[in-house]
C-alpha cells in the first residue's frame, strides 16, 4: 500500500492588474447614462456638493432665442418659416423608421403624430415638412412628459363602486378586475378566479363567475375583461345597431370561421357564407373597423418625448456635421463664493471639508466633459460614413459594427458601446438611437457588402409594394434581393421579416 503524503507548500506568483481608480468609475458610468439619467446624476451632484452649481448662461440664452421665434411665429403674416434656413427638414422621412420627434437648429421641439402601417406594424411615419404638430418650447433642464392619468384599474374600480354588486359578487369582480391587463383583457383564467374567490366563499360556482365576467364586459370601455379577440369581436358587433350592414355575417364568421378569417382564406370563406367576394370584402371591412383591443390606457398613460442627444446638419456645400444639442444638456460649474470661502477656512476640519469637495467637484465636471466629447466623437464618426443614409435613407445604410468606430476614433470597443446606448441623434430621416447604424453586412455580387438594416429597407420596400391577393413569400423576395445583387437566403428574409414584425405571406392576404 503506497502512503499518500500531504505537505502544504507556498508559491509566489507575480501578476499584473488594472485597478480603476474612483474617478475612473464614475466617468465609466456616466458614459452609460441617458440624458435624463445624466440630469438626474448632475442635480443630485449639484445639491450633494456645495463646490458644484448649475450653469445656466446656455440656457438663459436659448430661452431668448425660443422666446424670438415664438413671437415671430404669432406674427399675422403667412411667409415665416422657422425652418428656412434648413433645407435638411423637408426630406421624406422614410417608411418604418422609429421616429418620435424634431428639433431644429434653433431648439424648437416637435412632437410627431403616430401613424399605423398595415400588417398590425407599429411604425412611425412622417414627412419632415409636414407641420400639423404644436411647437414645444423645452427647458434645457427638464424633460416635460405627459401626466398620468389614472389607469384602467382604477377606472373599472370607480365603475364597481357605484355598482350594487355586494358580497361575493363584489369580491369576483374585484378579482376580475385586478386579472385584466393594460390593454384590456383578461389574463387570468376563469378557475384561478374561482379558486381566490371560494377562499372567503366556498359555494360560489364557475357559473357566479361568468355571470359577473359578463357584467364587468359592459363596463366603460365596452368589452373589456374580454379573454380573447374573437369574444371581443363579438362583443363590439352584438353592440352595433341591428341595421348595421353585414352585421349577421360578420357575427357568423367571427363566431364560427375565424380561423379562415386568420389565415385569410377567402375562397372557403365565401363558400361557408354563401356569398360572392364582393360581399364578403363588406363583411371583413366591417370586421376590420372594429378596435383590436378593449382599451387606450396603455398608450394613454405618459406622453414620451425624445430630445437628441445630438443634431446633424447639412450646410450649403452638402455636407453633413454633427453638433450637440445644447437643449439636452446640463453644465455645471464651480461654484465661485465657495471656492473664495474655501480660502478663509482656519480649521483643519474645514479646509478638508472645501478640498475634498472641490477635487470632487473637479472630477464631475472632467468625468461628463469627457462623457460629451466621447459622445461627440462617436456621432461624427458615423455621421461621416453613413451620408449616403442621410441622403437616401435606411436603404443606403452602410453595414458598420462598433469595431470599426473603436479603430477609427482609438478608444475601447466597450466605450463605444455605452456611449452609444440609449443616445439619439436628429437627423434629415428623422431621430435614431446611436445604435441604430451600427449592423452586421450582407455579401453582393460585386464583392462589397450590404447592411442588413438596408436589407430590411428593402423588405418593407417589396412588401409595401406586393399585391395583397398574392403576397410575396420569402422565397420570392430572396430572389428579388438576389437580382438586385444581394445574396440573401431564404431562412435570412424569413428572420429580417419577423424583426420587422411583419407577418407571413399567408396572414398578409386580401381582399383589393
Amino acid at each position: 500500500m503506497v502512503g499518500i503524503k500531504n505537505s502544504l507548500v507556498l508559491n509566489q506568483k507575480q501578476a499584473q492588474s488594472q485597478v480603476l481608480t474612483p474617478q475612473m468609475q464614475q466617468a465609466i458610468r456616466l458614459l452609460q447614462l441617458s440624458t435624463i439619467e445624466l440630469q438626474q446624476q448632475i442635480t443630485q451632484a449639484v445639491e450633494s456638493n456645495p463646490m458644484l452649481e448649475l450653469d445656466d448662461s446656455a440656457a438663459s440664452s436659448l430661452e431668448e432665442s425660443l422666446d424670438v421665434i415664438t413671437e415671430k411665429e404669432n406674427l399675422d403674416s403667412d411667409d415665416y418659416n422657422p425652418f428656412d434656413d434648413d433645407s435638411s427638414v423637408y426630406n421624406t422621412q422614410i417608411d418604418g423608421m422609429d421616429s418620435q420627434g424634431k428639433i431644429s437648429e434653433t431648439g424648437e421641439y416637435e412632437h410627431l403624430t403616430e401613424a399605423d402601417s398595415t400588417s398590425g406594424n407599429d411604425y412611425e411615419n412622417y414627412t419632415s415638412g409636414h407641420r400639423q404638430t404644436k411647437a414645444l418650447v423645452v427647458d434645457s433642464y427638464d424633460v416635460y412628459e405627459g401626466e398620468t392619468t389614472e389607469t384602467l384599474t382604477d377606472h373599472l374600480s370607480w365603475q364597481l363602486e357605484l355598482s350594487q354588486l355586494q358580497g361575493a359578487d363584489k369580491l369576483i369582480a374585484q378579482n376580475i378586475i385586478d386579472g385584466i391587463d393594460d390593454s384590456g383583457y383578461l389574463v387570468e383564467s376563469v378557475d384561478e378566479i374561482l379558486s381566490n374567490v371560494q377562499k372567503i366563499y366556498p359555494d360560489t360556482t364557475t357559473e357566479d363567475i361568468l355571470v359577473t365576467l359578463k357584467l364587468i364586459q359592459h363596463y366603460d370601455p365596452i368589452g373589456v375583461g374580454s379573454r380573447n379577440i374573437q369574444e371581443y369581436m363579438l362583443i363590439q358587433l352584438n353592440e352595433l345597431p341591428d341595421n348595421t350592414p353585414c352585421k349577421d355575417l360578420a357575427l357568423k364568421l367571427v363566431s364560427e370561421y375565424i380561423n379562415l378569417l386568420t389565415k385569410s382564406d377567402f375562397r372557403t370563406m365565401c363558400q361557408k357564407l354563401s356569398v360572392k367576394e364582393e360581399m364578403l370584402k363588406n363583411v371583413i371591412s366591417l370586421i376590420t373597423s372594429l378596435n383590436p383591443r378593449p382599451s387606450t390606457y396603455k398608450d394613454s398613460k405618459k406622453n414620451d418625448f425624445i430630445i437628441p442627444d445630438v443634431i446633424v446638419t447639412k450646410d450649403s456645400q452638402g455636407n453633413y456635421s454633427a453638433e450637440l444639442n445644447p437643449v439636452s444638456s446640463m453644465s455645471v460649474r464651480i461654484n465661485e463664493s465657495y471656492r473664495q470661502l474655501a480660502n478663509t477656512a482656519k480649521t483643519k476640519e474645514e479646509k478638508e471639508f472645501f478640498k475634498d469637495h472641490l477635487q470632487e467637484a473637479n472630477w464631475f465636471i472632467q468625468s461628463i466633459e469627457k462623457r460629451n466629447s466621447t459622445l461627440l466623437k462617436v456621432a461624427r464618426c458615423i455621421v461621416k460614413h453613413q451620408k449616403l443614409f442621410m441622403e437616401e435613407g435606411e436603404s443606403a445604410m452602410h453595414p458598420m459594427v462598433l469595431n470599426d468606430v473603436a479603430t477609427e476614433i482609438e478608444m475601447h470597443e466597450s466605450t463605444i458601446s455605452r456611449i452609444t446606448t440609449a443616445k439619439y441623434i436628429y437627423t434629415p430621416k428623422g431621430t435614431f438611437e446611436l445604435k441604430y447604424f451600427f449592423s452586421s453586412s450582407v455579401n453582393t455580387d460585386d464583392g462589397g457588402t450590404a447592411s442588413s438594416t438596408a436589407i430590411k429597407s428593402f423588405i418593407k420596400e417589396y412588401i409595401a409594394n406586393e399585391n395583397p391577393r398574392k403576397p410575396l413569400s420569402d422565397s420570392k423576395i430572396s430572389e428579388l434581393l438576389n437580382e438586385k445583387g444581394c445574396n440573401v437566403a431564404r431562412r435570412t428574409v424569413a428572420k429580417y421579416r419577423e424583426s420587422l414584425n411583419i407577418a407571413p405571406s399567408s396572414q398578409r392576404k386580401k381582399l383589393v
